[in-house]
């Protein structure tokens, strides 16, 4: 049985994540395990000698008694919406979110992380922020964030950009293995600017390969590569855009605020990033 990490403040960013982590573990057979991590504040014990330990034990507890109450909540979510089956464990850590969700990964062996964002600013820290460079970086499996506005829905079109590279394909099998339990289509794209190098022959040998799965190659040309992508999820009907990490540079220029924004506000798609190898 696979995996997924759902961090969660219990915001309804958060709770929006949950019911897609939810959906999704029910596609791939997954268990979730749901992270909430807190900060406690450095207090100098020497302005409280006597009372210091107890400061701490008192936001530790206060902290337990919150998860507490808040885990039964998502559980009911789970029933009503003919879930309750899907095995969800829990973990409460102190300490940095990014550095707690990277450490339960790698203890969990995690297969996926679903998380939540809240719109333009959010995605643009997400992905470009020092904290979340990290993240993308050390960790190794794929990430679905889930905009707030996108409100779980049937998968039908799994969208998939690429750049013909060899090392693509294993990518686009692990999205083709999850549609094919969804009964989605796969929506390939290529925007071919004036700079691409891919040859034709490359894109044939792709359809040809590909010719028994429910996958489509489109290739577009465009020197507006982003606005070419935004324009594929409208007009494609896409419900999940799937991108693979390249070079740092091309994902900070696909993903910078203008774009996001685009995103979050015009189409509100969950994006799965995967990670080339």
């Amino acid at each position: 049985m696979k995996k997924i990490l759902v961090p969660t403040d219990f915001s309804e960013t958060a709770t929006n994540a949950f019911v897609h982590a939810l959906e999704f573990a029910k596609i791939v057979n997954a268990e979730l395990i749901l992270l909430h991590t807190f900060e406690i504040p450095v207090y100098d014990s020497q302005f409280f000698p006597e009372n210091y330990a107890s400061i701490y034990s008192s936001i530790e507890l206060a902290k337990f008694e919150m998860f507490k109450d808040e885990i039964p909540i998502l559980r009911n979510i789970a029933i009503e919406r003919n879930l309750g089956d899907i095995v969800i464990k829990h973990r409460l850590m102190d300490g940095d979110l990014l550095y707690n969700l990277k450490n339960a990964v790698k203890e969990d062996e995690i297969d996926f992380v679903i998380m939540g964002t809240t719109g333009a600013s959010d995605w643009t820290k997400f992905f470009l922020g020092s904290n979340t460079n990290s993240v993308i970086s050390g960790v190794e499996v794929p990430v679905l964030c889930v905009p707030i506005d996108a409100k779980f829905k049937k998968i039908k079109t799994i969208g998939f950009t690429t750049r013909y590279r060899e090392k693509d394909k294993k990518e686009l099998r692990k999205v083709l293995k999850i549609a094919q339990k969804t009964g989605a289509k796969v929506k390939s794209l290529y925007v071919k600017n004036s700079n691409s190098d891919v040859a034709d022959i490359t894109v044939k040998e792709w359809e040809v390969e590909f010719a028994n799965e429910n996958v489509e190659f489109l290739v577009l040309p465009s020197d507006e590569v982003k606005e070419t992508i935004l324009d594929f999820i409208l007009y494609k009907d896409i419900d999940v855009l799937t991108t693979i990490t390249h070079k740092k540079t091309f994902f900070e220029s696909l993903f910078n605020s203008s774009f996001t924004q685009k995103i979050a506000k015009q189409v509100s798609v969950p994006v799965l990033v995967m990670h080339e190898n």
